[in-house]
């Protein structure tokens, strides 16, 4: 498993390449944006886009770790439809190819004969990159790939990708939207009971060196499983010391819920884009908990970051069923996210949407207290 660590670190910083590469020339990435239909789309927004960087980056890690670990192939999923359509209106399945000219054809035809940016695409995506990380290569892990499924969210924060917008962090040492709100997700969990065990989070555009300059990125990942707790980021020692409860929301959370959390004394109500990139935030102690009230995240969106936290002594919790608790007096443990089983009645991306909102946090106290006082007001 520390393999696989280390594999997933690699192919998380090719496909922040291939975010980046197809960001850089306006012509190109206007080729490569296509809107979801039907089942494929997330009923939050009228409208939802997946680019055809978002495909390259899930096939492509497919590619990489069916080829290293065969035993996961048909373990491995992903937000978007590996389907795009040119403007032939030719209806294309995108694969990486085991040979270069081969994944440059393919993408030839998805971009209507542009070979000049079928060829750049494949030179990122057939790249041989190593993100060197010496804790991780020293991980010892007794846990076999034959056990573990992976969930990997492409680009999170679509939208803020498309627009590409180059903000700069507030005071608070986050971006409430932008190009760094984007982030390549890919999580890990048990096939058997649904638990995160490992997260990676690769986040391209962290910062420019300079103006005019191209954008240097940053990387993420823990491991929880059994005895090892383990990240690559420490514990935030602010987590002692700030005098106020910071929550971060979505601005379009429900009103109801941001007058309840107002009332909370010494609570400070923040707002961001991308649900990977709150809970990343959480994951800083850049604030206390992230909170969402509706089911529109999915599995892959929090199974990654899911890790991190665990690995930290935090945690995402279902936020419905931590209300129920609460009102039912229960002591029983927290009910965590898993990711191993879909919603049967439910239709397209709906079978694996976190439907009872979430919760997450780095401090279980600060997620008890959000709770109580959301308890029976929602």
């Amino acid at each position: 498993m520390a393999e696989l660590l280390r594999l997933l670190l690699d192919v998380s910083e090719k496909a922040a390449n291939v975010a980046r590469v197809c960001r850089q020339e306006a012509a190109l990435f206007e080729l490569l944006v296509q809107e979801k239909k039907g089942a494929d789309k997330n009923k939050k927004f009228i409208k939802d886009f997946k680019t055809l960087a978002d495909v390259i980056i899930q096939e492509m890690i497919r590619h990489d770790v069916c080829a290293q670990f065969p035993e996961m192939n048909g373990f491995i999923h992903g937000e978007e439809s590996n389907t795009f359509e040119n403007g032939l209106g030719e209806s294309v399945t995108v694969t990486v190819c085991a040979k270069e000219e081969d994944t440059a054809a393919l993408l030839a035809k998805v971009l209507d004969g542009d070979q000049t940016a079928a060829s750049l695409l494949t030179k990122a995506i057939h790249q041989k990159l190593q993100l060197r990380d010496e804790e991780a290569e020293s991980l010892q892990l007794s846990l076999s790939p034959d056990d573990v499924a992976i969930w990997i969210d492409p680009i999170d924060g679509t939208s803020q990708y498309i627009e590409g917008k180059e903000e700069e962090e507030l005071d608070e040492g986050f971006c409430r939207s932008g190009l760094p709100c984007a982030l390549v997700l890919i999580g890990v969990y048990l096939r058997a009971t649904g638990q995160p065990v490992m997260g990676v989070i690769n986040q391209p555009f962290k910062c420019k060196d300079f103006p005019g300059q191209g954008w240097r990125g940053q990387h993420f990942w823990g491991v929880s499983y059994g005895d090892v707790n383990v990240c690559s980021f420490l514990r935030p020692l602010c987590l002692q010391k700030r005098d106020h409860l910071s929550v971060l929301l979505s601005s379009s959370e429900k009103p109801v819920v941001k007058d309840v959390l107002t009332t909370l004394s010494n609570s400070k109500l923040m707002y961001a884009s991308g649900a990977g990139y709150k809970i990343l935030c959480v994951i800083q102690g850049l604030v206390d908990v992230y909170l969402l009230s509706e089911g529109s995240t999915f599995k892959w969106d929090s199974c990654a970051p899911h890790a991190l936290l665990r690995a930290l002594g935090g945690g995402i919790s279902d936020l419905n069923e931590c209300l129920r608790s609460y009102a039912n007096e229960s002591d029983g443990p927290r009910p965590e996210l898993t990711y191993h089983e879909p919603h049967n009645r439910s239709q397209g991306v709906d079978r694996w949407a976190n439907r009872g909102g979430i919760i997450a946090y780095l401090d279980s106290s600060v997620c008890d207290k959000t709770v109580a006082a959301l308890a029976g007001k929602i």
